[in-house]
């Protein structure tokens, strides 16, 4: 099975009642030429680093179900979720339960009543 957006994700998530993972991830990247307009764009507040950012959804079992297009290191993570309308998916989606993992400080989705 392909599941190409991120409202696929949710919904695969949901009918099959997996648990998926989010996390937002930073890739420190090289810092672009001097004269660059938007050289600063990649300098990330949480790292002070060039980086660029993406969101990844995988399973419990660590296999990626959708890794999202990136973003400049300066663009703020739940930023970068609502500009994926994570929100509005999980709201319009099936009914799920989060709950913050503080070892990775990512997120598992999991189905409602599931243990």
């Amino acid at each position: 099975m392909r599941l190409r957006t991120l409202a696929e994700v949710v919904d695969h998530l949901g009918a099959t009642g997996k648990t998926g993972i989010i996390d937002g991830t930073e890739i420190r990247v090289r810092r672009p030429a001097t004269g660059r307009r938007d050289r600063e764009t990649f300098i990330s507040g949480k790292s002070k680093q060039n980086a660029i950012k993406a969101m990844v959804v995988t399973d419990d079992e660590g296999r990626v179900l959708f890794c999202s297009p990136t973003r400049p290191g300066s663009c703020a993570d739940i930023t970068h979720a609502r500009q994926l309308e994570l929100v509005k998916h999980l709201a319009d989606g099936p009914v799920v339960e989060s709950s913050p993992m503080p070892a990775t400080r990512a997120w598992a989705l999991k189905p409602a009543g599931a243990s």
